[in-house]
């Protein structure tokens, strides 16, 4: 487990810290894999923000979580994706 929470951190720092959309990318991927869901929303919209080539199921994966969430909490969540740019 070690061994992909470190490629994990290293994803994040590639996506947050240098801006690298292929990064972002496999992060949102991961979430889905995983099927998280706030994770999940907070990396589309930084893949999305870093020009990632997102895909249809991309969309309708978060479109899906986003409809079950209020509108304070996706408030939230985009601030918590916009924060990790400006870290």
């Amino acid at each position: 487990m070690t061994s992909t929470r470190a490629a994990t951190a290293r994803l994040t720092a590639r996506a947050c810290d240098e801006h690298d959309a292929g990064a972002a990318l496999a992060l949102l991927d991961q979430s889905i894999a995983l099927r998280h869901r706030r994770i999940a929303l907070i990396r589309y919209l930084l893949a999305r923000q870093l020009g990632a080539p997102l895909e249809a199921r991309h969309h309708a994966y978060v479109e899906k979580i986003a409809a079950r969430l209020s509108p304070d909490a996706l408030a939230c969540i985009a601030g918590a994706a916009r924060a990790r740019l400006r870290a």
